[in-house]
C-alpha cells in the first residue's frame, strides 16, 4: 500500500443551535492591553433563525487500497504546510510506517520543530493512524494496545457560555442532571480588574459550587492571561470553595513564575498545563522543571498519536498523569483507551465546541452520563457525514 494523494479540504455545514454558538469569548494573554479586550467572541455567520454556517478543514491521505485516512480542524496555516511542504514526502510512501514517515518529516522541517510546523506534521501522523487502524480492521486503540476498560468519565469544558451567574448555575445544574461530576470554567477577568476580577471569580466558582453541590469537581482556565499575584490571590479566595485546578495561569515559558506558584500556592489547588508544549523533548524538558501537578498534550498539537505515545511514557515514568488536551476526541479516545486510568483517569469533553468539531463526522463521540464508551470503529472514525456537508473546497496548494 502507498499513499496516492493528500489534499485539505475545507467543508461547509449548518448547525441549529439555540443562541449563538460562542455567547462569551475567551480571555486571552493579549487581554492586558485595553484595546485588545474589545476583541469580541468567535462569531459564525446566522443563515436562518437559530441556524448558523460552521466551517471544517479536513487532511484525507489516500492511498492505492481505496483507503482513506482523515483528521479535522485543520487551521488554514496548518493546511498550507501540509499541501506544500509535507506532501512531497508523503506520495509514494507506505502509509502504516507511521514511525517513519513521522521521523522524516521532523526531520525535513527543521524549523518544524514547535508550533504550526508540528502541528501541521501532528494532522498528518493522526490521518495516518486512521489509515493503519482501518488497514488492520481495527479501532486505532487497540493497534496501541488497548482497551484498557470499556468507558471512561468525561469533564465536562464550558468554553463560550456566558458567565452570568443564572446562567453558570442552570448549566451547572443540567451537567449534573447529565451525571456530569467535573466541569471547567474560563473566567474572562486577569489582573487588570484587580479586586473586582477576584469577586467575580469567586462569584462565578461559587455559583457552581452552589448549584453543583459537593461532589462537582471546579477547575478554571486562565488560559496564559494572568499573573503570579492574581493566581495566588484566585487561589486564595476560593480556598474554602474546594477549587481543584488552575489551568496554565501563565504564558508556558514562566518557568519561575510556575515554580513560585507550587511553592505558595494553597493545599489542594493544583496547577496544570502543558497544552502548548511539543514533542517528547519538549516534555522531557517540562517534567524536569516539575512545575505542573497534572500535564495536558494535545495530539493535534503536539506532535499526533505516535509522539503522544512517547510523552505518555515519559509522564508515567515520572510517576504523574495527563489528560489529552480536548481538540479531538477520536484521537484522545485512541490514546485515552490506550492507557491505564491510572495515567489517563479522563477526557475533556468542550459541550459547546464538539458538536461543531464533529458536525461532518458520520459517528461522533458523545458522552452519555458523564462517560464515553470505547469506540468500535476501525481506525479512528473520521467517515464523513455527506448530508451535512452543503460545500466543500481544496484549501491550502499554492
Amino acid at each position: 500500500m502507498i499513499i496516492t494523494d493528500v489534499a485539505c479540504v475545507e467543508y461547509t455545514g449548518h448547525v441549529v443551535h439555540e443562541g449563538p454558538i460562542f455567547a462569551d469569548r475567551l480571555r486571552r494573554p493579549t487581554d492586558c492591553y485595553p484595546e485588545l479586550r474589545s476583541v469580541p467572541a468567535q462569531r459564525f455567520a446566522e443563515v436562518a433563525e437559530d441556524t448558523y454556517e460552521v466551517r471544517s478543514v479536513f487532511l484525507h491521505i489516500e492511498t492505492d487500497s481505496g483507503l482513506r485516512g482523515s483528521t479535522a480542524q485543520l487551521s488554514l496555516e496548518q493546511a498550507a504546510i501540509v499541501m506544500n511542504v509535507l506532501r512531497p514526502l508523503l506520495l509514494g510512501r507506505d502509509p502504516l510506517a507511521v514511525e517513519r514517515l513521522w521521523d522524516v518529516l521532523y526531520r525535513s522541517a527543521i524549523h518544524g520543530r514547535a508550533g504550526a510546523g508540528m502541528t501541521a506534521l501532528s494532522a498528518v501522523d493522526c490521518a495516518l493512524w486512521d489509515i493503519r487502524g482501518q488497514a488492520f480492521e481495527v479501532p486505532a486503540h487497540v493497534l496501541l494496545g488497548g482497551p484498557t476498560r470499556t468507558d471512561v468519565e468525561v469533564y465536562v469544558s464550558t468554553l463560550g457560555d456566558s458567565l452570568e451567574p443564572a446562567v453558570v448555575a442552570r448549566r451547572t445544574s443540567d451537567l449534573v442532571a447529565e451525571g456530569v461530576r467535573a466541569s471547567k470554567w474560563f473566567p474572562r477577568w486577569g489582573p487588570e480588574d484587580g479586586r473586582e476580577g477576584i469577586d467575580r471569580i469567586v462569584e462565578l466558582v461559587g455559583t457552581v459550587r452552589d448549584a453543583g453541590g459537593p461532589g462537582m469537581e471546579i477547575m478554571l482556565d486562565a488560559w496564559s492571561g494572568w499573573d503570579v499575584p492574581f493566581t495566588l490571590e484566585v487561589a486564595t479566595a476560593t480556598r474554602d470553595l474546594g477549587l481543584s485546578w488552575i489551568e496554565e495561569p501563565l504564558l508556558a515559558d514562566l518557568t519561575e513564575g510556575y515554580r513560585s506558584l507550587r511553592r505558595r500556592l494553597p493545599d489542594g489547588v493544583r496547577i496544570v498545563g502543558g497544552e502548548h508544549d511539543y514533542t517528547r523533548w519538549g516534555y522531557q524538558r517540562l517534567l524536569g522543571e516539575d512545575v505542573l501537578d497534572l500535564y495536558q498534550p494535545d495530539p493535534h498539537w503536539a506532535g499526533g498519536i505516535s509522539e503522544l505515545t512517547k510523552i505518555a511514557a515519559l509522564v508515567s515514568a515520572a510517576g504523574a498523569q495527563l489528560i489529552p488536551h480536548g481538540q479531538s476526541m477520536q484521537c484522545n479516545a485512541a490514546l485515552t483507551f490506550a492507557a491505564a486510568p491510572t495515567l489517563i483517569p479522563r477526557m475533556e469533553y468542550l459541550v459547546r465546541l464538539m458538536p461543531i468539531y464533529q458536525h461532518f463526522l458520520a459517528e461522533p463521540i458523545t458522552p452519555e452520563r458523564g462517560r464515553v464508551a470505547v469506540p468500535s470503529t476501525p481506525g479512528l472514525g473520521m467517515s464523513l457525514a455527506e448530508e451535512n456537508i452543503v460545500d466543500a473546497r481544496p484549501v491550502g496548494a499554492l
